[in-house]
């Protein structure tokens, strides 16, 4: 029942009659009911070049095909369809009954082989399994459709979840980079990995309406998205509200700071935002994230002074006239004080602090450009370049021009400080 509501909803198989004998053609257009096997004789050819012209402007479906015909034979005819159109099942109609007319038939992958006189019943039959077959491909082929439409509009949410996998460790090798061919994704490594933690969500979700928990998440990844822009990047969430950050492009070093700061404005929550550079490929993506993730679990412990300090230093570090003073006055508290609860909460001096923000800079600009020592220097906030070079060598164990060279001592913990 399935199969006849297929045929008779479906269009109807186009079939090419060539022989050369007219009164062969005629034969067998008439000797076939087509309506009921879902099929019609779309054209008629005398010859091989013009069956081949046909078949391809037409459409055909289904080619019945003399062996000897002029200009082309049978076999060549073929041959050349398969080419041209290969979804066309061809049948055989021939007056010889030669072995090696069917063994290059089977090799070409005809349907059939059925000697002249043609027997109508065995005609019927042969095309009546034909279309049979054609029903199941062209379901098949509905099914594969719907699922690749299905897939698609289902992009975001599988490369949430690959992301997500991925990064706490369940893909690694061939299998990552698979899948983000099949995922539409940058064939490389991000080389930023971010996480955003809302801490209120896990201290108040068991009072917290699970629709409000999700309108605020759903804002905030909105958030983060304008927040990159243009950049390639997935946002994924994880069960307890954690929302990470892929980005194939560098944002800002000042990105986490503008997320908790505009998110902080738009929907009055406190959230703490950790975003790390990856250097290490692939794997180094699941080491990425997992410096994120502790990262932002230990922000809790921070008090709010010392984390504004930070966004500060952060932002400002490029200022020569960043002082410990100057941080102190713009926070209102003494300078004494504040340097106090920066070693307590931090275990790092002001002065540290300030000279990892400018020296992870100088690091980028020396990786992704051309700038001289001394513009670099002048851009990170040093008044010369001697005692920037002088900075850098103390934190990283070479020089800025060692670095440069290829010298990349100390760089895995200045990353992950």
């Amino acid at each position: 029942m399935e199969k006849s509501m297929t045929r008779g909803t479906a269009k109807r198989y186009q079939v090419l009659i060539a022989d050369d004998e007219p009164i062969i053609r005629e034969g067998i257009r008439d000797c076939v009911n087509w309506t009921a096997l879902g099929m019609e004789v779309a054209g008629e050819a005398e010859d091989g070049e013009e069956a081949l012209e046909l078949a391809v402007r037409l459409g055909i479906d289904i080619l019945l095909v003399d062996m000897n015909m002029p200009f082309m034979n049978g076999i060549e005819l073929i041959r050349r369809l398969r080419e041209e159109r290969p979804e066309c099942r061809c049948l055989i109609i021939s007056g010889h009954d030669e072995f090696t007319y069917a063994q290059e038939a089977v090799r070409l992958g005809v349907e059939d082989y059925i000697l002249k006189p043609v027997d109508a019943e065995q005609l019927h039959t042969a095309l009546s399994r034909l279309g049979h077959r054609l029903d199941e491909e062209r379901k098949r082929a509905a099914y594969v459709e719907q699922a690749a439409e299905q897939i698609q509009r289902n992009i975001p949410l599988l490369r949430q979840r690959f992301c997500l996998e991925w990064l706490e460790g369940q893909h690694t090798g061939k299998d990552v980079m698979e899948q983000l061919a099949f995922l539409h994704l940058p064939s490389r490594a991000p080389v930023q990995i971010g996480v955003v933690r809302w801490p209120a969500v896990e201290t108040r979700q068991a009072i917290m309406r699970e629709n409000d928990r999700q309108l605020f998440l759903f804002a905030a990844e909105n958030i983060i998205a304008e927040l990159l822009e243009d950049r390639p990047h997935v946002l994924f969430r994880d069960a307890n509200g954690l929302i990470g950050m892929c980005l194939w492009e560098e944002a800002p070093e000042t990105i986490g700071a503008s997320i908790e700061q505009v998110i902080g404005s738009y929907l009055n929550i406190a959230v703490h935002t950790h975003v790390e550079r990856n250097a290490g490929g692939l794997e180094g993506a699941i080491d990425a994230f997992r410096v994120c993730r502790d990262s932002v679990y230990g922000e809790s412990q921070l008090s709010p002074l010392v984390r504004r300090a930070r966004q500060l230093i952060q932002e400002g570090y490029a200022d020569r006239g960043l002082t410990l003073e100057t941080l102190a006055s713009r926070l209102q508290v003494s300078a004494v004080y504040l340097s106090r609860v920066l070693k307590k909460e931090l275990n790092d001096s002001f002065v540290t602090l300030v000279t990892r923000a400018r020296i992870r800079k100088a690091v980028q600009l020396l990786d992704s450009t051309t700038l001289s020592i001394l513009d670099i220097a002048e851009r990170t906030g040093y008044d010369s370049q001697h005692y920037f070079s002088t900075a850098f060598k103390k934190t990283m164990g070479v020089s800025p021009a060692q670095y440069r060279k290829g010298g990349r001592n100390g760089i895995n913990t200045l990353e992950q400080e």
